[in-house]
């Protein structure tokens, strides 16, 4: 057995009681208000691959059992029995499931408690759900971790840009699947059993095995059940409280405490939650992880708790307008890409954050996803294993970078076009700095990239001598810095010289507050009851906890703004 194996070995038997729990007498008693009783014959489904929206089964009597079907053959995945319950986090999250379940006893008598019943009790009896969600979230890091689960499975040829973009949508929507090198022989075998050539990739296998022929990220979304549709077929307009446009962690903590207290929220995210935060290997400095944490694991945990509470979320959904009526309840309209129907709003939140700013080198586009990259995590770290990267920029993110990267990588060359790290975290510069394999090259600056496919070598100048040398390397992660995502919003809403949304006392005198009673909160922009937190925010701090601050404070400022109108209505 390898290292990997046995530390895979340990990881499975120390979470076996957090994943597997048996449900007590008062907790079944909790959940039987809300449930039906069924028996269920031998052979019978319970649920399928690819379902959506599954309720909560908890056995009784008898035995069901878990299982994945791939290529002709099944894997068991659990067998529950007497006061286990069925699912993994797909339950939580409304997405589709990843296997399918069947009785194997002769019959069995089940505890069904539907989704919309469901949702209730994560939100209304802690005595059950903190049990229920943690075994879901547990169940779900097992199973990424299991090396025959395939769960999804994205088949492209080595190094393809398509492929790597499917690769990274599903990674970043924490969705279990694998990546298959068409070229290798478990490719070529899968390509021969579904009929497919290289004009049909990349393709998304389903957990059912059906094959999606070169696939748009919305096809994908639909298919394990990020894509939401927010209104049924008839409507053409959707109601909320509370519309929330970006799932960074602005979004995200606005999220949980607008779900906590009961407003209607419509999250919508245009590729992954999480934003910039999200991307980032490893979080030290954030409040309540003494050891740290990664951002992608932050991020997907506040996501689940946002569920747990009924947000409602939408993802790839982009948000194309945003139209204002002062003198409706609903004030708000936002065009939703994909959505025939308006999205009508009492409040917005705006926290689309910024979209990284792009290194000006000879042939950078050539190399996007393909050496470039613009986050640094285990799915690029494997790329540079031994290898000499490049890191460009000088503040927490690119030290982040670097240090994760230092690990596994030959050497990094942390590019900087100042003299200091005086923008970076002083635990971080001074870690950074002692790191034996980072070398800091201060006054330089990124000029060329060249490669075939991929990324090959980078040329370097320092700025001070203009001397240029060719480094070999296969990846270089930029990290410095970001425009605000604010083009898609009217001109009423006031930014400053760089774009960022201008908020509280900078816009007390802008023309729709003098018509108001009452001044504008903090985070409030020059329309009422329309919000900003966030890095798109003019005069935030970049940091991933005030983000947060700002989510929770945005919603609070939500609350007055609704409060103050229903007075007026």
């Amino acid at each position: 057995m390898t290292p990997d194996e046995q530390g895979d070995e340990q990881f499975y038997r120390d979470t076996e009681s957090v994943a597997f729990p048996k449900l007590d007498d008062r907790q079944l008693s909790l959940l039987e208000p809300l449930a039906e009783r069924r028996v269920v014959k031998r052979g019978e489904l319970v649920y399928k691959a690819g379902q959506r929206d599954l309720g909560l089964t908890v056995v009784l009597r008898g035995e069901i059992e878990a299982f994945e079907q791939r290529d002709g053959t099944e894997q068991i995945l659990a067998t529950a029995r007497e006061r286990d319950f069925m699912g993994d986090v797909a339950m939580l999250q409304g997405t589709s499931a990843l296997a399918s379940a069947r009785v194997t006893s002769p019959d069995a008598e089940i505890l069904y408690v539907p989704a919309a019943e469901l949702r209730r009790a994560f939100a209304e009896l802690p005595g059950v759900s903190t049990t229920i969600v943690n075994a879901l979230i547990m169940r779900r890091r097992r199973l990424r971790r299991d090396r025959e689960f395939a769960g999804l499975r994205v088949l492209a040829t080595s190094g393809a840009r398509e492929g790597h973009q499917l690769d990274d949508f599903l990674d970043k929507n924490r969705i279990p699947h694998r990546l298959i090198e068409f070229e290798s022989e478990q490719g070529q075998a899968l390509g021969k059993r579904l009929h497919l050539t290289n004009r049909d990739l990349p393709v998304l296998i389903t957990p059912a095995g059906a094959p999606l022929r070169r696939p748009s990220l919305r096809e994908v979304a639909q298919v394990v059940g990020l894509l939401r549709p927010l209104a049924f077929e008839n409507e053409s307009e959707i109601m909320s409280d509370l519309a929330i446009v970006g799932a960074g962690p602005a979004g995200l903590a606005a999220a949980v405490y607008a779900a906590s207290e009961g407003l209607k929220t419509v999250v919508l995210e245009s590729y992954a939650p999480g934003g910039q935060a999200g991307s980032s290997s490893l979080i030290e400095n954030f409040f309540g992880f003494p050891t740290g944490i990664s951002g992608g694991d932050l991020t997907w945990l506040a996501q689940l708790q946002a569920y747990r509470f009924g947000a409602k979320f939408s993802t790839p959904a982009q948000a194309l307008s945003l139209s204002y009526d002062g003198g409706n309840e609903y004030r708000a309209c936002l065009q939703v890409e994909g959505c025939g129907a308006v999205l009508r709003a009492k409040s917005v939140l705006i926290a689309t954050g910024a979209d990284y700013r792009r290194l000006n080198a000879e042939g950078r586009e050539q190399f996007e996803n393909m050496g470039v990259y613009y986050a640094a995590t285990a799915l690029e770290g494997q790329i540079c294993r031994g290898q000499t990267v490049i890191v460009a920029g000088s503040g927490n993110s690119a030290g982040q970078a670097a240090m994760f990267l230092s690990d596994g990588a030959g050497k990094v060359l942390l590019v900087i076009r100042g003299d200091d790290l005086s923008k970076m975290s002083s635990y971080l510069s001074r870690r950074v700095e002692a790191q034996e394999n980072i070398e800091i090259l201060f006054h330089t600056q990124i000029r060329k990239m060249a490669g075939g496919r991929m990324l090959e070598e980078a040329e370097l100048e320092d700025t001070k001598t203009g001397e240029r040398r060719v480094v070999r390397t296969p990846a270089i992660f930029s990290m410095i810095g970001a425009t605000p995502c604010t083009e898609w919003l009217p001109l009423e809403i006031e930014r400053d010289e760089k774009g960022f949304i201008k908020t509280g006392t900078l816009v007390a005198n802008a023309p729709a507050w003098k018509e108001n009673k009452r001044p504008p909160s903090p985070l409030e922009t020059s329309l009422p009851a329309i919000f900003a937190a966030g890095d798109v925010r003019s005069g935030s701090v970049k940091r991933c906890a005030a983000a947060v601050g700002e989510g929770g404070m945005a919603v609070a400022g939500v609350q007055m703004a609704l409060a103050a109108a229903a007075e007026h209505s």
